[in-house]
């Protein structure tokens, strides 16, 4: 769209809706965490209410406009980046918590309201919202639904899909879905609800939602592990599985441990430096988990441990868990969100491990992940010499070998972080020739002419 015709439709059909085309916010609101694409929205929305939304998409859809979708952009795939002249529908301002219902455990939120406000809402009402991650603070609900984010304690309570009860969209013409009503049950046919979680709004826009809410769990405990090797990770992982009820097992290397004692101050927890580390928390259980541990240190896959005593020093200690992606982000990373089922881990851990040192001599590598779904995390950190550009070629070149190796395993080229358009060119690792056409044809139905959020997750 020419800039006369925009600045035209600006003061005539979109001039109640606030908005901006300043430099800056075209840059900040253009682009995710990801750092390897240009931000070049021509302008960027910020409706009040859905009726706005409804408005922006009717006109977009009456000059055939694309549209990208913006909640609070924390994504590593590039799924909320605007390259060509898009607009960009921030949902910032939908951050309204809305009504509680109490028999039901639901609630409705705005697709602005932030994970953390959530978090917090839910303990207020003596329940809990249990998807979590570092981002809870920056992330919005909108787009968690939108990449069915994960995190920490998935294996304990499953994703963002499995406490979202309702949800209004607006399409690509500006009308609206009011999909599933919060209901329990409800067979009437394919649910849509599920086809717009994790569509990364190829299909609609996320404006509002109606999640359920869950009863807290008894006191956790909170204890860090470190181990001799990677084959003590899984080891440990089936011991303590089958003598605690985990909430979380948390994976990390000894370089990102590293990155996180220097970016945040903090002391290494133990006396010496170990190559691998495992974070748990659990039910409270004192007992079980000494007899985890000494079991561990007497089969020689546990070289030390710490059981926090205190709120305090549980939160310590998860601060070198969830401090890495903010430590290694100035180093601009090739992130890699991959899985595998968790019975294969200890093998896929060993290849892959294999392969970094062959494929990836030269470059620092970050692990961490989510052990107990069978999530790794990646990490290629760019050398300071070596430009963006390069680098992500680089990377790229690596990428068959990766891809080739989970495709082998049947596993995900994304476990959490959604496909976006970094992770488009290897979809075809995940899914086969029929998934992906069905997919285009799905995308073609909900939005024939290709508006929104374009080139994104297929073409």
């Amino acid at each position: 769209m020419s800039p006369d015709k925009l600045a035209n439709l600006l003061k005539d059909d979109l001039s109640t809706i606030a908005h901006s085309t300043k430099p800056a916010d075209l840059y900040h609101f253009g682009q995710d965490w990801t750092r390897f694409h240009d931000p070049k929205p021509s302008v960027i929305f910020y409706p009040d209410n859905i009726e706005q939304v409804q408005t922006i998409m009717q006109v977009a859809h009456a000059h055939e406009q694309p549209v990208v979708p913006s909640g609070g952009r924390t994504g590593y795939s590039a799924g909320a980046v605007a390259t060509c002249g898009e607009w960009v529908i921030s949902l910032v301002r939908l951050n309204q918590i809305g009504e509680f219902n109490a028999v039901d455990r639901t609630v409705t939120v705005g697709a602005g309201v932030i994970t953390e406000q959530l978090q917090i809402f839910a303990e207020e009402q003596g329940l809990m919202y249990p998807v979590d991650f570092a981002s809870a603070g920056s992330s919005h609900i909108g787009g968690n639904i939108a990449t069915n984010a994960g995190g920490i304690k998935v294996l304990r309570y499953g994703l963002t899909r499995d406490y979202v009860m309702g949800l209004t969209v607006v399409t690509a013409d500006g009308g609206l879905l009011q999909l599933n009503k919060g209901l329990v049950k409800n067979a009437t046919g394919p649910d849509l609800r599920h086809l717009m979680i994790g569509s990364e709004g190829i299909l609609g826009i996320i404006v509002a939602a109606e999640i359920k809410l869950i009863q807290p769990p008894p006191p956790q405990m909170v204890m860090l592990l470190s181990l001799s090797d990677l084959a003590a990770v899984m080891a440990t992982f089936t011991t303590a599985q089958s003598q605690l009820q985990l909430s979380s097992f948390e994976f990390f290397s000894d370089r990102a441990l590293h990155r996180v004692m220097s970016h945040r101050g903090l002391t290494n927890p133990f006396d010496a430096i170990h190559p691998f580390y495992v974070l748990l928390e659990f039910d409270e259980d004192e007992t079980a988990a000494m007899a985890i541990f000494e079991q561990g240190l007497a089969q020689g896959h546990i070289t030390d441990g710490i059981i926090a005593q205190s709120l305090e020093q549980a939160g310590q200690l998860w601060q070198y868990r969830e401090g890495i992606s903010e430590s290694i982000a100035e180093f601009t990373p090739y992130k890699n969100d991959i899985s595998v089922t968790i019975s294969q881990v200890t093998d896929f851990m060993q290849r892959l491990d294999t392969l970094l040192m062959k494929e990836y001599p030269d470059f620092e590598t970050i692990w961490f992940g989510h052990i107990g779904d069978g999530n790794l995390h990646l990490n290629i950190l760019k050398p300071e010499d070596l430009s963006v550009a390069d680098f992500k070629q680089q990377c790229e070149s690596v990428n068959d070998h990766v891809y080739g190796l989970i495709e082998s395993l049947g596993g995900s080229i994304s476990a959490e972080h959604g496909v976006g358009l970094l992770k488009k060119p290897y979809l075809k690792y995940s899914k086969s020739g029929s998934e992906i056409n069905l997919l285009k044809a799905i995308k073609h139905s909900f939005d024939p002419q290709g508006i929104l959020n374009p080139g994104k997750v297929i073409d």
